[in-house]
C-alpha cells in the first residue's frame, strides 16, 4: 500500500511542477511587457500588442457596465426625488381642490338662490325660504320633504314654488320638517289658464310624464308652446304663478275634452331650494 502511494506522489509531482513553471512564465511575460512600457514606451512588442489587444475590449466592457450602472442609479435617484415631489404636490393640491369645489358650490348656489329672490319679488304675499333635505322614493307619492315646519310659521295647504314656477304645496307639516307634494304626481291638481287665450282648466300630474291640463273643451284653441299658469280660483295658488308650457296637444272627437300635455317650468328631479307662500287657503 505504502509503495502504491508513493508511486502516485511521484507522478503527480511533474504535474505539480509543470503549472507551476507555466504561472511563474505568464508572471515573466506581463512583467516583461510592463517593464517595457516604462522603459520605452513608443515602442511596442509582440507580447505587449497581445495584452493590450485582449484589454482593450474588455477595458470596453467594463466602462460600458460601469456607465450603464451609474445612469440606472442616477434614474433611480431622479425617480425617487420625482415620487417625493408628486406626493408632496399631491398632498399641497389635494386641500386647494377642496375649496376649489366648495367655490364653485358656493357660486352655483348663489347663482340658485338670486333667481329665487327673483320669484320671490313677483310675489305679494309673505315666504319662507326652505331647503330640500329628503325625497320619498319608496312610495307611489311624489313628495320631498324640506326643512321648515310649524316653527316657522308653515301650514298644511300652503304653496311652495321654485326660481322658476309653481313646485308643489305642503301636504304633511312638523315642528321642523315639512312634507311637500310634487305637483307631477297624480294627486296634485291646481287651477290653471292658458294665458294667451285665457281658456280655463286643472293641471293635474303624471308623475314622469310631466303634467295634463284637463277638462279644456275642443273648441277651444290650444297651440304647443302656450305658456300656463295658476288661475288662482281654489286660493291655493296666488294668480299668475308659472306652471308649464304646452308640449303637445290631441283633439279626438271620441273624447269630451282635448288632452293637452304639458311640461312643468319646474324640473322637480333637481329641487334644491324653495320658497313657501304663507297663504292659507283650500286646496284641492
Amino acid at each position: 500500500m505504502d509503495i502504491s502511494a508513493q508511486e502516485g506522489d511521484e507522478m503527480a509531482s511533474p504535474k505539480r511542477s509543470y503549472a507551476v513553471i507555466i504561472a511563474l512564465a505568464l508572471v515573466v511575460v506581463f512583467l516583461i511587457v510592463f517593464y517595457s512600457h516604462f522603459k520605452s514606451p513608443e515602442k511596442m512588442g509582440f507580447f505587449r500588442k497581445i495584452v493590450l489587444e485582449a484589454v482593450v475590449p474588455l477595458e470596453g466592457a467594463i466602462n460600458a457596465a460601469v456607465s450603464s450602472i451609474g445612469r440606472g442609479w442616477e434614474k433611480y435617484i431622479l425617480l425617487v426625488g420625482r415620487e417625493q415631489e408628486i406626493k408632496r404636490l399631491e398632498e399641497t393640491i389635494a386641500p386647494l381642490t377642496r375649496e376649489l369645489n366648495d367655490c364653485r358650490e358656493a357660486s352655483l348656489e348663489c347663482v340658485r338662490l338670486r333667481k329665487l329672490m327673483e320669484m320671490k319679488d313677483t310675489i305679494t304675499f309673505p315666504t319662507v325660504a326652505a331647503r330640500v333635505v329628503g325625497r320619498n322614493r319608496l312610495t307611489v307619492f311624489r313628495t320631498v320633504l324640506i326643512d321648515k315646519g310649524t316653527v316657522d310659521g308653515v301650514e298644511i295647504g300652503f304653496p311652495v314654488v321654485a326660481a322658476h314656477g309653481v313646485a308643489g304645496r305642503i301636504i304633511e307639516v312638523s315642528w321642523n320638517v315639512s312634507k311637500m307634494l310634487l305637483l307631477v304626481d297624480y294627486n296634485s291638481n291646481i287651477d290653471a289658464l292658458v294665458q294667451r287665450n285665457r281658456c280655463q282648466g286643472v293641471l293635474r300630474g303624471r308623475d314622469r310624464a310631466g303634467c295634463e291640463l284637463k277638462y279644456v273643451q275642443h273648441s277651444e284653441e290650444i297651440m304647443v308652446g302656450d305658456v300656463v299658469i295658476s288661475s288662482g280660483l281654489a286660493g291655493v295658488f296666488p294668480k299668475g304663478l308659472l306652471l308649464g308650457t304646452v308640449a303637445e296637444v290631441d283633439k279626438t272627437e271620441l273624447d269630451l275634452f282635448q288632452r293637452i300635455t304639458v311640461r312643468p317650468s319646474v324640473d322637480v328631479t333637481r329641487l334644491e331650494e324653495v320658497l313657501i307662500i304663507v297663504k292659507k287657503g283650500e286646496g284641492r
